[in-house]
């Protein structure tokens, strides 16, 4: 396995990062309650996180700024565009299996 230095590391990190979000914003039809019930995660948990590491960094963020870093737009535009109502099944499997901090 190749050595990388600290620097490559976050850089490949980063661009995975970015990767990742153009496919969620390309995959606007994979709804978060779906990806909290398969993955225990959502859109708006990587929003935290990087409003978290932001935080940590001493830059304050507001949940609407990461929000919409993450999504791509405004928050609300993609709920307007994309988000549909959760069915009772979503609901029920997010109860059986909602993370702690949820």
């Amino acid at each position: 396995m190749a050595e990388l230095s600290e620097a490559q590391q976050r850089e490949f990190e980063a661009a995975a990062f970015r990767r990742l979000l153009e496919h969620l914003r390309e995959r606007s039809d994979v709804q978060n309650i779906d990806m909290m019930n398969l993955a225990g995660f959502c859109r708006n948990c990587l929003s935290n996180w990087y409003r978290d590491a932001a935080a940590g960094a001493g830059v304050e963020l507001s949940k609407e700024t990461s929000r919409e870093i993450v999504y791509g737009m405004p928050y609300a535009e993609w709920q307007a565009k994309h988000q549909r109502d959760a069915t009772d099944a979503q609901k029920a499997a997010f109860e059986t299996s909602r993370p702690k901090d949820h």
